[in-house]
C-alpha cells in the first residue's frame, strides 16, 4: 500500500481527500454509508460489495480510511474482519447491529478505531469517520514512541554488553571501554551502537 498515504502521517480528520472504502455486502446499508459520505463532502469512496479476497481488494484499492459495515455478523465474519484490521494500517470503523462485551474487546485489541453499534445513521457518519481517524493518529503516534523507547533499550542493552567484553578482554574500566567505542564509531564513521554489535559479533565467533 502507499507508504505516502497513511492518515497517521499527512491527513487531517477533515481532508476531503481521504480516500475511502465501505465493505459492505448490504448494498441498501451501503447507500447510507456513502450517501452520509458524499454529503459531508467526501468524494473518494469505493465500495467492496463481498468479502471473498478481501485483504486482496483492500490492498488493490490503497484506501486511506476503510468503513465495515457487518449488520449481523457471524462470529467467524468478525474474526475475518479484525483480521483484517490487524494485517492493513489504516483507520477502520466498524458497524454492526449488535454485539457483545467479547466482539467489542476483540475489536480493540485488532486494532479497529471505532466499532459502532447499532449507529448506522447518515448523519453521524462524518463525526463517526473524525472519531475514527482521531483515534488512529492517536494510537499510532503512541505505537511510535513504544517502539521507539525499545528500540533506544535495546541499544543501551547492545552498548552495555560490548563495553563489557571491551573490559574483560583488554583489562579496561567503563569508562575506557566506552571511550575506545566511541572513538571507533567516529574513525569508521558509524552508530556507536553498531560497533557495539561488531564486537558481540566477533566475541561471538572467538568462543
Amino acid at each position: 500500500m502507499r507508504a505516502s498515504s497513511t492518515v497517521d502521517a499527512a491527513a487531517e480528520p477533515d481532508d476531503r481527500t481521504l480516500r475511502i472504502v465501505i465493505v459492505d455486502e448490504n448494498p441498501v446499508r451501503a447507500v447510507i454509508l456513502d450517501e452520509g459520505l458524499r454529503e459531508a463532502g467526501f468524494t473518494d469512496v469505493e465500495r467492496i460489495g463481498e468479502t471473498h479476497n478481501l485483504l486482496k481488494r483492500i490492498y488493490a484499492l490503497d484506501p486511506d480510511v476503510i468503513l465495515i459495515d457487518l449488520e449481523n455478523p457471524s462470529r467467524d465474519t468478525l474474526e475475518q474482519m479484525f483480521q483484517v484490521s490487524r494485517v492493513v494500517r489504516r483507520p477502520i470503523a466498524m458497524f454492526v447491529d449488535q454485539s457483545d462485551t467479547a466482539s467489542i474487546e476483540a475489536s480493540v485489541e485488532a486494532g479497529v478505531s471505532a466499532y459502532i453499534v447499532d449507529g448506522l445513521k447518515k448523519e453521524r457518519i462524518k463525526p463517526i469517520l473524525e472519531l475514527c481517524v482521531s483515534r488512529f493518529r492517536a494510537f499510532s503516534r503512541l505505537r511510535e514512541e513504544l517502539e521507539r523507547a525499545k528500540s533506544d533499550l535495546d541499544e543501551r542493552k547492545t552498548i552495555e554488553r560490548a563495553k563489557g567484553i571491551l573490559m574483560k578482554a583488554k583489562k579496561l574500566t567503563e569508562d575506557e571501554a566506552y571511550k575506545m567505542m566511541r572513538s571507533a564509531a567516529m574513525r569508521e564513521n558509524k552508530k556507536l551502537v553498531d560497533i557495539a554489535r561488531s564486537l558481540i559479533t566477533a566475541a561471538e565467533m572467538f568462543k
